[in-house]
């Protein structure tokens, strides 16, 4: 399969590492080099506005999709190639799904990690079979792992965890594995 778009699911904050920013500016300057354009939650803020600037300073395409509600939180940011603004959170993600050929979650808080769980249940129902990536900066998700671990140890999912998702600790492994087609 040949990528075209990706989404990244990312926090509308910094965090406490400058590695998390770091990160973010690095995928997005590799996406928008490479012309894979960048679907994402729409904020100038945070991880999403570091990693939308970094593709659109580097001559790629970036759709934000953002609901109604977080406008004022997150900051629509109005220097991509298209913002869309809709009614709540469940059209964005169903949109930001609909959108792309996979997904890489960065750093975030609860509103990444349900649209990594709710991605991640969708392939697991063959709804789409998508690839997630899970960029591990600075061990940012090593307890997110080991509970995932812990439920597939406790007979809660249905395979194999790690086939559904790739855990990776720079966006230089994303890159490599992006640019041998294994996606």
């Amino acid at each position: 399969m040949v990528l075209k778009s990706i989404a990244v699911f990312c926090g509308s904050q910094n965090g406490s590492d400058p590695l998390f920013v770091t990160h973010a500016r690095e995928l997005g300057t590799y996406m928008g080099s490479n012309n894979l354009r960048l679907i994402y939650g729409g904020g100038k803020k945070g991880l999403m506005g570091a990693v939308a600037d970094a593709v659109m300073e580097n001559g790629g395409q970036v759709t934000g999709i953002i609901p109604e509600v977080l406008i004022g939180w997150e900051h629509q940011h109005i220097g991509i190639t298209d913002l869309q603004v809709v009614a709540d959170m469940h059209a964005r993600k169903k949109i930001m799904y609909d959108l792309c050929d996979a997904a890489i979650i960065l750093p975030g808080g609860n509103g990444t990690l349900d649209e990594m769980f709710e991605m991640l249940t969708w392939n697991t129902l063959k709804i789409h079979n998508k690839k997630i990536i899970l960029l591990n900066s600075a061990g940012f998700y090593n307890h997110l792992i080991d509970h995932i671990g812990h439920m597939q140890q406790c007979n809660f999912l249905y395979e194999d965890w790690r086939e559904r998702i790739m855990v990776v600790d720079t966006p230089q492994q994303i890159i490599s594995f992006l640019g041998e087609g294994k996606m």
